[in-house]
């Protein structure tokens, strides 16, 4: 697995937020290739190149014991650190870090990345710093989300050859659901609109302008329900309450006309809301 141009620009501004948050001088990440190997892709504040493209290995260095640990790392003095093997002491002595941290990328249960920020001294690094480099991971883990699902939506509807019956559709609808329910978690409001835009050429070419205005959080229960969820489910996913989701669905029954959940679905795919 490579990192592409869009994922570069994510790593790139989760470091920029690592560093603003915790106000450390240093941060650098990136993500995982074939064979459980990390390549260091971006670097940020760094005073060398030393560390550009280095191949971490799972359970080498700090790095790599976050990637077999799945969870963060930190050690005070990297070189001189028992709690971690030495392989990457080079190039770490090179940039001249001490004080280091590592936090795992986590997509679906399997780690992606790593995000790592450090000093030039040796002093403990933890509480609130750790935290908010944590959140950092976290925002890239949704921005990874979102970049995945909409490389499925792509390939999905080529798959379907834009008529709603081929084989890719399925899968098309399932992540058209997922991102729908994820939309509003994400922060960055270019990327936000950037996914909902994804969400909207989709449907637009399945079915045409729509016919019905529905709120956006009554599109969001609809596509729920088109992937089978309950009231409960789909309350889960949208981060509201099940009578919320109630509410939801019974304005977007009466605007489509439907009398069941099942045809609600049908009109709304019919309306150009849904894929």
């Amino acid at each position: 697995m490579t990192t592409d141009a869009s994922d570069a620009v994510e790593i790139r501004n989760a470091l920029l937020r690592l560093r603003r948050g915790t106000g450390l001088p240093i941060a650098f990440g990136g993500l995982m290739e074939a064979g459980q190997r990390m390549r260091i892709s971006e670097l940020s504040g760094t005073a060398t190149h030393a560390l550009r493209s280095l191949a971490v290995t799972s359970g080498t260095g700090l790095g790599g014991k976050t990637v077999a640990l799945s969870r963060p790392c930190v050690v005070t003095d990297y070189s001189a650190s028992r709690q971690i093997s030495h392989e990457y002491d080079a190039p770490v002595a090179a940039e001249g870090l001490r004080s280091v941290l590592a936090v795992p990328v986590v997509v679906r249960h399997r780690v992606r990345g790593v995000l790592y920020g450090a000093l030039r001294t040796a002093q403990p690094l933890g509480g609130r710093m750790l935290d908010v480099a944590v959140e950092a991971a976290r925002d890239l883990e949704r921005a990874l989300v979102v970049r995945d699902e909409a490389r499925t939506l792509a390939v999905g509807a080529a798959a379907g050859a834009g008529d709603g019956t081929g084989p890719g559709w399925e899968q098309v609808r399932e992540a058209h659901t997922a991102l729908r329910a994820l939309a509003p978690r994400i922060a960055d409001p270019e990327l936000r609109a950037e996914l909902l835009g994804a969400c909207a050429l989709l449907t637009a070419e399945s079915a045409g302008p729509p016919l019905v205005r529905l709120a956006p959080r009554e599109v969001d229960v609809l596509a729920c329900v088109a992937a089978g969820a309950t009231n409960a489910v789909a309350a889960e996913r949208l981060g509201v309450t099940p009578e919320t989701v109630k509410g939801y669905l019974r304005s977007a029954m009466r605007k489509l006309r439907a009398r069941t959940r099942g045809e609600a679905v049908v009109a709304a795919r019919r309306a150009g809301w849904l894929p």
